[in-house]
């Protein structure tokens, strides 16, 4: 089918098509990418937590909290809280790090997929395993 073959209503579908295959073949790179950064680094200083801010697409506003990714190549969610010491010191915090896996939709993961890879790839030319 040619492009003069599309009806109106085919012409989103093909964007849609598009926008699905540009986001299965990111997420591809993403893993690649991931995998290759040997040791992943620790997020800010965590104990606990390897990952890598995957900043927002520009210009977008920040409707989620902080977006990582982190060693299996996916991306996550990232909240962090604080809460007093079970312990009853009134100046230690506790702090708990919890990530969830983001099911984004193609047009907003490309963005954060891309953003994410720029920042892997600027870690890679540092020293990142070959």
């Amino acid at each position: 089918m040619t492009q003069k073959d599309l009806t109106p209503g085919q012409y989103i579908s093909e964007a849609d098509a598009a926008l699905e295959e540009t986001a299965a073949r990111l997420r591809e790179i993403l893993h690649q990418a991931a995998a290759r950064l040997d040791p992943f680094p620790s997020f800010y200083g965590s104990l606990t937590l390897r990952a890598v801010e995957a900043e927002p697409p520009e210009g977008q506003g920040n409707d989620r909290g902080c977006v990582v990714v982190c060693a299996d190549g996916d991306l996550y969610e990232l909240t962090v809280d604080f809460s007093p010491s079970p312990f009853g010191f009134s100046t230690n915090m506790e702090r708990e790090e919890k990530i969830t896996k983001l099911d984004l939709l193609p047009l907003s993961y490309i963005s954060y997929a891309y953003n994410a890879l720029a920042e892997l790839t600027r870690l890679l030319s540092r020293g990142g395993r070959p």
